[in-house]
């Protein structure tokens, strides 16, 4: 029932931006956080960010911090991630995820996000 869709990606060169959008719909508890995780080839899953229902605690993996930012749009249900100085290391497919328990422990673990998006492809070319 619950549905997150994605959209956003496509190839940009180093250095280029882009914006990831991602929609959550259906009977889904309100107060969810949001995170995202990316998949780049042949490497594991990986933590991006995270952010809180209010928006207030957000978590950054020490690769992406600076450059990258999540924000939330809650009237719209939808989360987005600015991403800016893209390299060609964030190659890879991006989802996003609802948590419905977020906190500073557990904001890394992907077994804590229920809700998954379908994945968009992110190619960084140097």
């Amino acid at each position: 029932q619950v549905q997150l869709v994605q959209s956003g990606g496509g190839l940009v060169q180093a250095g280029d931006s882009l914006r990831l959008s991602c929609t959550v719909s259906g009977r889904i508890f309100s107060s969810y956080a949001m995170g995202w995780f990316r998949q780049g080839p042949g490497k594991e899953r990986e933590f991006v960010v995270a952010i809180s229902w209010s928006g207030m605690n957000t978590y950054y993996d020490g690769s992406v911090k600076g450059r990258f930012t999540i924000s939330r749009d809650n009237a719209k249900n939808t989360v987005y991630l600015q991403m800016n100085s893209l390299k060609p290391e964030d190659t890879a497919v991006y989802y996003c995820a609802t948590h419905p328990k977020l906190s500073y422990v557990n904001y890394k673990d992907y077994n804590g996000y229920d809700y998954w998006g379908q994945g968009t492809q992110v190619t960084v070319s140097s």
